[in-house]
């Protein structure tokens, strides 16, 4: 039997599976991520005990010594195991934050390495075994049958002609390897007593005829501009 697909054209998937959320602290970007079915969060700034879901605090372990016993780099990659190969009823794993995500991987590494940066691996090697743990995990995380969600907090930039705005808090390299893997990016914020999120970023145009989740498509439905409106057609001569 061929392992070739048969050659002849698909309706692409309709339902979008991995998000990036971001704003400023306080913004509401943790209670839209509750939002999303049977969620695991996997968070880095120690408030798990604020939100209602299940959730596994992220951290590397080390000996007295100074020494790291255990990495955040074998603790996600268990975890994505586990989520991919066991029965369990998660639909959902948040990453919260993902910029604190980044930065006890760097320290795994250094950690391990005995150094004090990237930088003193020497050859770029630190740089490129970053990259490839971070690359590794975002994909390890798309290929699980479930909803992936990123949060980040922002920052304001200022370019070369003194124009600023307000972006992802996640250096740009980073946010440009996890993004490239995401179908939306949401911006929450708080102005006076309103909570406000809308798209920054979207893969494809998305049709709520399409989707077929239905707690995928109520959060779609809650945030303007995520869903593409519906083309009416009529029958011919009326």
């Amino acid at each position: 039997m061929s392992i070739l697909p048969k050659n002849e054209p698909h309706k692409p998937a309709g339902t979008p599976r991995n998000f990036f959320i971001w704003g400023q602290t306080m913004s509401g970007k943790s209670y839209l991520a509750e939002h999303f079915p049977n969620v695991l969060v996997l968070n880095t700034d120690g408030n798990s005990a604020m939100g209602t879901r299940p959730s596994i605090q992220l951290r590397n372990v080390r000996n007295p010594d100074g020494s790291l016993k255990s990495s955040v780099i074998d603790q996600l990659q268990e975890v994505i195991l586990e989520l991919g190969t066991t029965q369990n009823t998660y639909e959902t794993v948040t990453l919260d934050v993902i910029d604190d995500v980044c930065q006890l991987i760097e320290q795994a590494i250094c950690l391990k390495a005995g150094v004090e940066s990237l930088a003193d691996m020497g050859y770029g090697r630190g740089y490129a075994l970053f990259n490839t743990v971070l690359q590794s995990l975002v994909m390890d995380l798309k290929a699980l049958p479930i909803n992936v969600v990123y949060i980040s907090r922002e920052n304001d930039f200022t370019d070369d002609d003194g124009n600023t705005k307000t972006v992802p808090s996640l250096k740009t390299k980073y946010y440009n390897v996890v993004n490239g893997n995401c179908d939306l990016v949401i911006h929450t914020q708080h102005v006076g007593k309103n909570y406000l999120r809308n798209v920054t970023e979207i893969r494809r145009r998305y049709k709520a005829s399409e989707i077929n989740d239905s707690k995928i498509l109520g959060i779609l439905k809650a945030i303007p501009n995520a869903l593409a409106p519906e083309v009416q057609t009529t029958k011919a001569g009326k």
